[in-house]
C-alpha cells in the first residue's frame, strides 16, 4: 500500500518513461507515486523468459535502442550501456538468377563493393552516402532539442539551416525524396522501412505520418544508430526502478488506475488501493486511455500495424546466398521482402483489407551482439535468438478472427523468411521443456491486450513533428510538449510531443515541467 494519501506527483503507468519521470522528481525532492497495472514495472520494455524451462531472457516487446539520450542516463545515474553492430542491415536479393545480397556495415570498402554488385555501379552508394550524410547532419541538430523546451517550427528550421533537407524531411512525402535520390528498387525499400516501423503509410501519405516516424529513426543520439541493450530491454528498465527508489518514488505494482478528476489546480487519483491526492497527475498511457480516465469522450483509438514475433534457435540459418555468413548477416537488421514496391504492395493490400501475400518484416540477433542474455549452457552449445518485426499488419486485420488471422499471417512471415534461406527456419527451433518450438507471435490486439496500448499502436498515437507551430511562453506543459486540456495533468508517455520508441525523453520533460510550474 501506498504510504501516504498525497503526493506532488502521482505517475500513472511504470513503463519507462513513467520512471524517468519518477527518478526525476523524486531526486528533486518532490513526494511521487508510481501505479502500474502490471505486476512488474517497464511496460513495452521488458526482458522475458518467454519459452518453459530455457534460459533465455528476451527483450519481448521493444528491442533496441536510439533515442535514450546518454544525458539521461548520467543524470539519474543508470549501470545501463548499449553495444553498437558492426552491420547495419543485409537485404537478401536475387540478381541474374543468383542469390546475392545488399550488405551495409561499418567498412566501408566492403559496403560499396556490395552496392556495386547488387546495382552494377557506384551510383547508388553514392546517392546512399549523400542521403545519409544529409539525414546525419539533421540528426546532429534535431537531436539536442528533444530535451531542450519545445523549439517553434520556424525555430528549428532555422537550426537544420538546410532548406534541402527541411524539404525533404518536413515538407513533401518521404517517397519523393527516396525515388529522387535512388533508382534501384531494393535500396529505395531499405530507405522507406525507417519510415514504416510501427507506423501503417503510404511512402506518399500527404498526412507525412511516414516522415515523422522517418525522422525519430534516424535522429537517434545525433547518428542515428540503433543500438542493442546489454542484458535486455529489462536491465534498462530495472536500472530506472531501482533509480527512482533510491531516490525516494514509491511504486505500486498490480494497481491499475480507474479515474483521475481534477480542477486544474489539484487532483485525485483512483485506483485499486484507494484514492490519493496530487498536485501533478503524469500519465505514462496514450492519450485515448487518458480521457477514459478523466471520463471525458475518447479521441478515435490510433491503430498499430506490427507483427512481433521472438524466436530462439539451436543455431543460425543457412542463407541462399553462400557469400555472407548468417553471423554478419543477422547481427545488424535483416530485411525480407521490403523492396520498395513489395512495401507498396503490402500497404495496398493490408489497406484493402487482406493479409499482404508478400508480409515485409525485419530480424535481427540480439544474442550475437549480447550474448548475455542467454544462460551458459545456451550460449556454449550455440544457440542464438532471433527478433522478428513485421510491417503493414494493421489491427483491423484481426478483428474477426484473431487467433487464425495471427497464424495464417506468421505462416506467410516465415515462408518469406524461408524463401531466401538455404533450409527452412522452424527446423532451427530450439524446443521449450514441452517439447514445443520456441517461436510466439504477438499482433497489434496482443499488444493491446497485455500492455494496455490502444489499437495495439506501440507509439500510443501517431508521431508528431519535435516542434510548436508557436510559443507559449506561458505555458511550462506546453513549453515541454507534455500539454493536456488540464493544467496540471500532463502525458510523459509515447504520446507526448517527442515521445515514441525507449528514449524517456517524454519522462524527463514532464518532470521538467513539473518542476517549471513548482
Amino acid at each position: 500500500m501506498p504510504e501516504r494519501t498525497s503526493y506532488d506527483a502521482v505517475i500513472v503507468g511504470g513503463g519507462h518513461n513513467g520512471l524517468v519521470a519518477a527518478a526525476y522528481l523524486a531526486r528533486a525532492g518532490r513526494s511521487v507515486l508510481v501505479l502500474e497495472r502490471l505486476d512488474h514495472t517497464g511496460g513495452a520494455a521488458v526482458s522475458a523468459r518467454a519459452f518453459r524451462g530455457v534460459d533465455a531472457r528476451l527483450s519481448r516487446y521493444s528491442y533496441l535502442v536510439s533515442l535514450l539520450p546518454p544525458r539521461i542516463v548520467r543524470d539519474l545515474g543508470l549501470r545501463f550501456a548499449v553495444r553498437k553492430r558492426s552491420v547495419s542491415s543485409y537485404t537478401p536479393a536475387v540478381r541474374g538468377g543468383r542469390a546475392t545480397g545488399l550488405f551495409v556495415g561499418s567498412d566501408e570498402a566492403v559496403t560499396r563493393a556490395s552496392f556495386a554488385r547488387i546495382t552494377g555501379s557506384d551510383r547508388e552508394y553514392a546517392s546512399w552516402r549523400r542521403f545519409h550524410g544529409m539525414t546525419r547532419r539533421v540528426a546532429e541538430r534535431v537531436f539536442p532539442t528533444l530535451t531542450e523546451p519545445l523549439p517553434t517550427r520556424a525555430a528549428l528550421r532555422a537550426r537544420v539551416d538546410d532548406e534541402v533537407a527541411w524539404e525533404a524531411l518536413f515538407e513533401r512525402p518521404l517517397g519523393e525524396a527516396v525515388e529522387a535520390a535512388f533508382a534501384d528498387d531494393l535500396v529505395r525499400g531499405v530507405v522507406l522501412t525507417d519510415g514504416l516501423i510501427g507506423t501503417f503509410a503510404d511512402s506518399h501519405d500527404p498526412t507525412l505520418v511516414q516522415n515523422r516516424c522517418f525522422l525519430y529513426h534516424v535522429i537517434g543520439g545525433g547518428t542515428g544508430d540503433w543500438d542493442v541493450p546489454i542484458g535486455g530491454m529489462g536491465a534498462l528498465t530495472d536500472e530506472l526502478a531501482d533509480a527512482a527508489r533510491k531516490a525516494g518514488a514509491e511504486i505500486v505494482t498490480g494497481c491499475p488506475v480507474t479515474g483521475i478528476a481534477t480542477d486544474g489546480r489539484t487532483a485525485e487519483v483512483t485506483c485499486s488501493k484507494g484514492t490519493f491526492g496530487a498536485r501533478h497527475v503524469l500519465v505514462n498511457a496514450a492519450p485515448h486511455t487518458l480521457a477514459g480516465l478523466l471520463g471525458e469522450q475518447p479521441p478515435e483509438p490510433a491503430e498499430g500495424a506490427q507483427l512481433k514475433v521472438n524466436m530462439l534457435l539451436t543455431r543460425l540459418p543457412w542463407l541462399r546466398d553462400t557469400g555472407v555468413d548468417p553471423r554478419l548477416a543477422f547481427s545488424g537488421t535483416f530485411h525480407v521482402a521490403e523492396g520498395y514496391e513489395q512495401l507498396a504492395a503490402a500497404h495496398r493490400q493490408a489497406a484493402a483489407g487482406g493479409l499482404p501475400a508478400a508480409p515485409p518484416s525485419e530480424i535481427y540477433c540480439h544474442s550475437l551482439t549480447d550474448p548475455s542474455i542467454l544462460g551458459p549452457d545456451l550460449v556454449r552449445q550455440g544457440y542464438q535468438t532471433l527478433t522478428l518485426f513485421g510491417l503493414h499488419a494493421p489491427a483491423r486485420l484481426f478483428a474477426e478472427d484473431h487467433d487464425a488471422t495471427r497464424e495464417r499471417l506468421l505462416a506467410a512471415t516465415l515462408a518469406q523468411v524461408d524463401a531466401v534461406l538455404a533450409e527452412p527456419l522452424t527446423d532451427c527451433l530450439a524446443a521449450d521443456a514441452d517439447g514445443r518450438p520456441c517461436i510466439e507471435a504477438r499482433s497489434p490486439l496482443d499488444l493491446e491486450r497485455d500492455l494496455g496500448l490502444p489499437g495495439g499502436h506501440i507509439f500510443h498515437r501517431d508521431l508528431a513533428f519535435p516542434y510548436a507551430e508557436e510559443a507559449d511562453e506561458d505555458d511550462a506543459a506546453a513549453r515541454w510538449g507534455v500539454r493536456t486540456a488540464h493544467a496540471n495533468v500532463l502525458l510523459c508517455g509515447a504520446g507526448a510531443v517527442r515521445g515514441g520508441g525507449v528514449s524517456g525523453i517524454a519522462g524527463h520533460n514532464a518532470a521538467m515541467a513539473v518542476l517549471e510550474q513548482s
